[in-house]
């Protein structure tokens, strides 16, 4: 922790740039247990709160192809107030949805809120690499990630009970006054970078980072191994557990935010536990012990207090898994192609977690039992270990130093 902390005081931009994430993340999460609790509570079906879940990352799909030219020739700080602005107003705009005949009007807010947080968060993360390199790009990553988690468990646990005890208006408004904090703080930081001025349109631009990915393939690869991290997508899954196991025993909006808050404590300490095998051999291994995880969670899933302890033990390899394969493809690519190849990372990252969600309710729907679902999910991490094998050994992967 000593190096987080040395790290946010010799690098100003990021020390602010990480305090709006951490305002901003942990009202992110009130509205998150808001629409969970309120589809619930409406009785939705296993189909909607799937589509739910998988609209959270779809909305980031069908803007990446675009917003990686728009972030690598508009001024960062410009374009990231545009977003948080737009956020805000998704945010307050939820306050109208109550009733099933309005769903909609939440797949609506939904798309936009989540389409702006994704452009929002791949502007950053281009605009890190510019701004540090080597361990110090790997460290910030990494505090990214430890914030998201800290944000989501105490974000997720009060959540739970501010919308237990106020109801789900009162969390999506305390969402958008975070926001609002945020893009206070955004607006007196300087950030100053060079845009690379290449006199191509947008189309032209996106035609030049297709050759780039021909000329480049272990970018593609790369990509791809960051995708499988997108398996962690459990919102669904999460959502279906309390319904079907415990919503007899404990209020919906309390098990929701234990069990988000249980496996993000896991988030926040593993980067800590793994920290000497992040290196590309040992993140095989960790790859490996994400599955095997993820199966101690299938097997305990039926008791409410031994899911949360298995949910902690998943958290603890994700973080690690997330950061050091962004990290591995923002030092494997070349500067002028960071807003471009960071989007489509994220692109392919996000429809991961998509088809995850969809998957998710797609095969409850079939009758398959949650258990056997979350086993599958599990399966998946091995394919990624055995992946991410043959691309440090195929291609020229440079290492993280």
């Amino acid at each position: 922790m000593k190096e987080y902390i040395k790290l946010l005081q010799n690098e100003p931009v990021l020390k602010r740039l990480s305090t709006i994430q951490l305002i901003a993340y942990f009202g992110a999460w009130f509205s998150n247990v808001a629409i969970y609790t309120l589809l619930l509570e409406m009785k939705v079906s296993v189909e909607v709160v799937a589509f739910t879940a998988m609209l959270h990352f779809l909305a980031g799909v069908f803007q990446a192809p675009f917003s990686g030219s728009i972030i690598d020739s508009v001024k960062p700080k410009i374009l990231m107030l545009s977003l948080i602005g737009i956020q805000i107003f998704a945010t307050i705009s939820l306050l109208l949805v109550s009733t099933i005949s309005d769903l909609w009007l939440l797949y609506t807010i939904i798309f936009i809120k989540m389409a702006a947080a994704s452009f929002y968060f791949t502007t950053e993360m281009s605009l890190l690499p510019k701004i540090l390199d080597g361990t110090k790009l790997q460290k910030a990553n990494e505090l990214h990630s430890i914030i998201w988690s800290f944000s989501y468990t105490l974000g997720m646990a009060l959540s739970g009970f501010v919308v237990y005890a106020f109801g789900v208006q009162l969390a999506f408004v305390l969402d958008a006054l975070m926001f609002f904090i945020g893009f206070i703080l955004l607006y007196n930081v300087e950030i100053k970078v060079e845009i690379i001025k290449t006199g191509e349109n947008l189309l032209e631009m996106m035609s030049d980072t297709f050759n780039y990915l021909k000329r480049e393939p272990k970018a593609i690869h790369l990509m791809l191994v960051h995708a499988f991290v997108g398996l962690t997508a459990f919102d669904a899954l999460v959502a279906l557990m309390v319904d079907k196991y415990y919503s007899s025993i404990i209020a919906i909006s309390l098990a929701l935010g234990l069990l988000h808050a249980s496996r993000a404590v896991g988030l926040v300490i593993g980067p800590m536990i793994l920290r000497r095998w992040t290196n590309n051999r040992g993140i095989v291994w960790i790859f490996v012990a994400q599955a095997l995880a993820v199966w101690l969670w299938a097997f305990l899933m039926h008791n409410f207090y031994l899911s949360i302890f298995a949910s902690v033990i998943v958290g603890i390899f994700t973080t690690t898994l997330w950061s050091y394969t962004y990290t591995l493809l923002q030092k494997n690519i070349q500067e002028k192609y960071y807003g471009r190849i960071v989007a489509y990372n994220d692109m392919l990252f996000l429809s991961s977690a998509a088809f995850t969600s969809y998957m998710i309710g797609h095969l409850a729907s079939l009758e398959y039992s949650l258990e056997s679902v979350t086993f599958f999910i599990g399966a998946g991490f091995m394919l990624g270990a055995l992946y991410f094998k043959w691309v440090v050994k195929s291609q020229d992967i440079e290492e993280i130093k």
